[in-house]
């Protein structure tokens, strides 16, 4: 995870901190850094404001003959990837789920994104974790479109023992997460987890039935789940589907395969909303909750 732009950062690190701080002199090695950021998919306007963080951090900078250039180097770029994966709110699932069990509701999320993507197996991922809290979940799948989805959702239900609620193909997807949540307030199931069709961002009849789903059920959270082996593509996605839907956070998936980073580093500022979770493996367990400092500790190598 993060090689290729580890060691790519590495390299520029040493460079900078053996330049004068001045903008003169940084300016050089910044049109690199930005060559860099965007040759491992980070979006351009991303890679663009990430130089100026740290230019204006850099420039004029007193450093004594006698202080680690190298580290005060590194530290700014750490300080300025972290600030970057701070979005405008948090959000915190599992009090989520908690607060509406202690309401007798259940927690409604919704799962948009793209074919491909792993979407499907990322919902039995988030089933399994929420069963190992002692949750009570019910999958929805509201993808009656794609050949084959219903298939697919119910081998999970299966093995990992949860119910799910499913119409024949060519159903109404709305009417499939609306019986889903009468049946869970009805059972007194706490999480309903729905798979919706995977969609191009650019099929509008796909996108009017995912903004018709969200309008009936309102879901507590829709969460895009992105590929991050697809870099910009998976950010230009995530931007699209928060126009429609508005996403409350993003889940990344292949991250386990993805050298670059670019997704992962962009995906929150262009969004403003917060990566929730990363996928790094096939297996259920493969799933883990996206601590920023983690990840920049990866991307900044000690």
């Amino acid at each position: 995870m993060f090689e290729r732009l580890r060691e790519n950062l590495s390299g520029l690190i040493e460079k900078i901190s053996t330049v004068e701080l001045k903008p003169d002199k940084i300016q050089e090695i910044l049109w690199e850094l930005k060559l860099t950021l965007i040759e491992n998919d980070v979006a351009l306007v991303v890679a663009e404001h990430i130089c100026g963080e740290v230019e204006k951090r850099l420039s004029g900078l007193k450093v004594s003959r006698f202080e680690d250039r190298r580290k005060i180097v590194k530290e700014i770029l750490r300080n300025v990837l972290l600030d970057l994966f701070m979005p405008q709110g948090e959000v915190d699932l599992f009090n989520l789920v908690e607060r509406k069990r202690s309401l007798r509701e259940p927690c409604i999320i919704v799962f948009v994104g793209v074919n491909g993507t792993g979407k499907t197996t990322t919902i039995a991922k988030m089933a399994n974790l929420l069963l190992r809290r002692g949750y009570s979940v019910l999958l929805a799948c509201s993808d009656t479109f794609r050949a084959g989805s219903i298939e697919q959702l119910e081998q999970h239900a299966k093995k990992l023992g949860v119910p799910m609620i499913k119409h024949k193909y060519g159903s109404d997807a709305a009417a499939v997460a609306y019986d889903a949540v009468q049946h869970a307030r009805a059972k007194g199931i706490n999480v309903v987890l729905v798979d919706t069709a995977g969609r191009m961002q650019t099929n509008k009849n796909l996108m009017a039935e995912m903004e018709k789903i969200v309008r009936v059920i309102r879901p507590d959270l829709v969460i895009f789940v992105g590929d991050a082996l697809t870099g910009n593509d998976a950010v230009m996605q995530a931007e699209e589907f928060n126009k429609h839907v508005n996403i409350n956070g993003s889940i990344l998936t292949k991250m386990d395969a993805d050298a670059k980073g670019g997704a992962a580093i962009s995906i929150v500022y262009v969004t403003k909303k917060p990566i929730l979770f990363l996928g790094i493996g096939q297996k259920y367990d493969d799933i883990e909750v996206f601590r920023p400092e983690v990840i920049v500790n990866r991307i900044i190598s000690s």
